[in-house]
């Protein structure tokens, strides 16, 4: 049995976080006046912990970070509106989805500037996995996020085989 069947379900709502601020200042630049993707990484990974805590109900950490996409530039006088929630739960990982738009300060249209996929495991005070509960999805997008971090899932576990099929074989990497 799942030791996580165990555990109460959760709903992606009671973990979620729908807008963390941050403003740009001068000194988040880099030398193209565009604000620097590790530092929206980072916040990025920040509010994604939170979300991955408060449904695991503990410590998580992050485990990988893929399908980030910077799909437009913040520039000096943007303020970053960050989005974030739990699109899946597994045993004892979860997957995280992160939106990051840009608006300029005082309001106005917000553009869309970075969308990511992180996944956590939750781990006891040992350090070792431990089980999370099970995510509701409830609305038609949360079931889409649902759906579609199960193929991601599976990329990465078939490009992991992949990769040690070609280690093991002696296949020089790049």
């Amino acid at each position: 049995m799942n030791p996580s069947q165990n555990l109460a379900p959760k709903t992606v709502a009671s973990s979620i976080v729908r807008e963390q601020v941050y403003m740009v200042f001068p000194n988040d630049l880099n030398s193209n006046d565009t604000v620097f993707g590790g530092l929206i990484m980072a916040h990025m990974d920040r509010l994604a912990a939170v979300v991955a805590d408060r449904h695991a109900g503990g410590v998580t950490v992050t485990v990988s970070v893929d399908a980030v996409h910077f799909m437009a530039p913040a520039r000096r006088g943007d303020v970053l509106v960050m989005h974030a929630a739990v699109n899946r739960a597994w045993r004892s990982s979860m997957e995280v989805g992160v939106r990051v738009e840009a608006e300029s300060i005082g309001g106005g249209e917000r553009r869309h500037i970075l969308s990511a996929y992180l996944t956590f495991v939750a781990v006891d005070p040992e350090g070792k996995p431990r089980p999370v509960p099970p995510l509701v999805s409830e609305t038609a997008d949360e079931k889409r996020r649902y759906a579609e971090a199960d193929l991601r899932r599976a990329n990465r576990l078939q490009n992991a085989e992949e990769l040690k099929r070609l280690r093991a074989a002696g296949v020089a990497s790049a």
